[in-house]
């Protein structure tokens, strides 16, 4: 669409400049005098006329002073000729200034030619501009069906990611180092009968680094790397997607040994049958391309298709057996070494204060992505520009890890007195009671300033990374919810919604204790319900209720007997620390924020 207009553009340009040539040629003598051959008779008789100048039948007539004026004469007759048919002498024929000007080649043409080649000349530029139009639309028709997939073959080691630009996932490097070593000398494996996996399926939460060491792959081997989304196949033409994966394992079989990356590819690899769709559904008949190309590979054909999902669960079973994506490489969410790790490789080229500790963000960001963490120091960043610093400091990395986990500060959000007190001792509430259970996480920030939807909130995260939960850690959690609760009824007499997330975050986990980890001693060590889930649309429609009626009624009353024990606990606790429940929310409403250090000195 830019291209036609642009040639439309440059079409009216020349037309006007072809016009306003044609017009400057012809621009009019109105503002000269056309007299009459008398009257020219009757001036010359008088000795009025200066000069004649003769152009062909047209005669420019200059007076004495200066005035210019025009007049018409016969073809056949020449000037002289016509002034003695008026009757002047020779003699003032003689003292006449004349003077007989020759057409030009350029007047002839601008005068002669021009009137009729003009319209020529715009009817066929108008026949080309429409033939290019009409043979750019067919360029873009016979295209329809190549693929998309960008070559990012870098020229230069410079720009190339390495394995060493991929914090942690240890794991996952070493076992597509066989990959990048095959590519490098395929040789080497082929002569001993070894096959290398024709498809590698890295699996892994959304941030946690699939295409960077996708990407990576390709720089160790220094190899073409062709990128594409599984959504750019599916167009609502039938065959569409097809044909650009025949088109794209072309283009690698071309230019091996190379990669080719699919990123999400659960978009066209969902299974086959289960839909709303027919067998002649476009993205099933995309993934059977897929399918019959990556199973024809020849075994010397040193293409490597790498896919990245983080639902592979949907994934049909074709796509998965050997031959095809036959190794699954897992990429899990950073621990504390490698959070630490990943944040020295964003660390790089930031101005850090010497204060800044890693390990402590570290230590404060669990179940943080590379991409959150990433995020995290690009808003410690910003937060301390705003702030008109040189350096970022840890107040503003800390800051920032608020503001990724629970939101924006809101300023504009100010609690009347009362709301801040209930706020204060709410917040006391969950931290006292946090700090003296024993398996829950340790406190690492109180405050009640409101961040996103919280009138405040109570920071608590572990020290460690923790991979299974045990019973007593469930019911600890429960606990620390409901204390909020709790201090509110013991202190004020009565409740207000500030709670509504913590009862709401106590019911998931009572739940969850009680359906999902047979942690209930009345309903035994088994589950109960079973999410169903529609393969097309990918969400779970409704919960398959693999009980009875009787067992569902038991199932709420050990939820209930799960809450009330819990809240039993906390009632009893905050009783039991109300002088420092009252010492922690006296600090709030002073100070609004307290940090860890300062909270553990209220209790040594």
């Amino acid at each position: 669409m830019g291209k036609a207009i642009k040639n439309l553009f440059i079409f009216i340009v020349v037309f006007l400049v072809i016009g306003g040539l044609f017009s400057l040629y012809q621009t009019s003598t109105k503002e000269v005098d056309e007299i009459s051959l008398n009257k020219l008779v009757e001036q010359v008789e008088n000795s009025e006329v200066k000069q004649i100048i003769v152009d062909g039948n047209k005669l420019e007539i200059i007076l004495n002073d200066d005035t210019k004026q025009t007049t018409n004469k016969e073809n056949e007759e020449s000037l002289s000729q016509i002034l003695k048919n008026y009757g002047v002498s020779e003699g003032r024929i003689r003292d006449l200034n004349v003077e007989i000007r020759g057409e030009s080649s350029t007047a002839f043409w601008l005068g002669s030619i021009l009137p009729f080649l003009l319209p020529l000349l715009l009817i066929g530029g108008f026949i080309y501009f429409m033939l290019r139009q009409v043979q750019g639309s067919n360029n873009r028709a016979m295209s329809f069906g190549q693929s998309k997939a960008r070559n990012e073959k870098k020229t230069t080691l410079k720009n190339q990611i390495k394995f060493k630009d991929v914090a942690g996932v240890k794991e996952a490097k070493e076992e597509l180092l066989e990959v990048v070593e095959f590519l490098k000398t395929p040789k080497r494996f082929l002569s001993l009968g070894a096959k290398i996996p024709k498809g590698v399926l890295l699996v892994g939460p959304p941030g946690t680094g699939k295409t960077l060491i996708a990407r990576a792959v390709s720089g160790e081997a220094n190899v073409p790397f062709f990128h594409i989304s599984g959504s750019e196949f599916v167009e609502m033409f039938v065959g569409v997607g097809a044909s650009r994966v025949r088109d794209l394992f072309k283009q690698a079989k071309s230019t091996a040994p190379c990669i080719v990356f699919i990123d999400e590819i659960d978009a066209v690899g969902r299974q086959r049958g289960s839909g709303l769709g027919g067998s002649h559904d476009e993205r099933e008949q995309t993934l059977n391309q897929i399918l019959v190309e990556m199973d024809g590979f020849d075994t010397n054909t040193n293409v490597i298709i790498i896919a990245a999902t983080n639902r592979p669960d949907v994934l049909d079973p074709a796509l998965l057996r050997p031959g095809r994506f036959d190794r699954r490489v897992m990429l899990d969410m950073p621990d504390i070494g490698d959070r630490e790790e990943i944040l020295k490789v964003h660390a790089i080229g930031k101005p850090f204060d010497s204060g800044i500790d890693l390990r402590r963000l570290a230590e404060r960001t669990p179940g943080f992505s590379g991409a959150d963490l990433s995020n995290l120091l690009n808003e410690a960043a910003i937060l301390a520009a705003r702030r008109d610093k040189k350096k970022i400091f840890m107040d503003d990395c800390l800051d920032s890890i608020d503001k990724v986990l629970l939101g924006p500060e809101r300023k504009s959000h100010i609690l009347n007195e009362k709301e801040k007190k209930i706020a204060a001792y709410h917040e006391a509430g969950h931290a006292v009671v946090a700090h003296l259970l024993p398996n829950a996480d340790p406190i690492r920030k109180v405050s009640i300033m409101s961040r996103g939807s919280a009138a405040g909130y109570t920071l608590k995260l572990p020290s460690e990374d923790r991979h299974m939960h045990s019973k007593s850690y469930f019911f600890d959690e429960i606990t620390v919810l409901l204390a909020g609760h709790v201090t509110e009824k013991i202190f004020f007499k009565e409740v207000t919604t500030g709670a509504s997330n913590d009862l709401k975050e106590a019911t998931r986990l009572a739940k969850e204790l009680t359906t999902r980890y047979g942690m209930s001693e009345a309903l035994g060590p088994r589950t109960y319900g079973q999410p169903e889930e529609m393969i097309f649309l990918g969400k779970e429609i409704h919960e398959k209720r693999d009980y009875s009626n009787d067992t569902a009624s038991m199932i709420d009353k050990e939820i209930m007997k799960v809450i009330r024990s819990c809240y039993s606990r906390a009632k009893n606790m905050v009783i039991k620390a109300r002088p420092k429940v009252t010492e922690v929310a006296n600090l709030l409403l002073e100070k609004e924020t307290i940090e860890q250090k300062e909270f553990r000195e209220l209790f040594d």
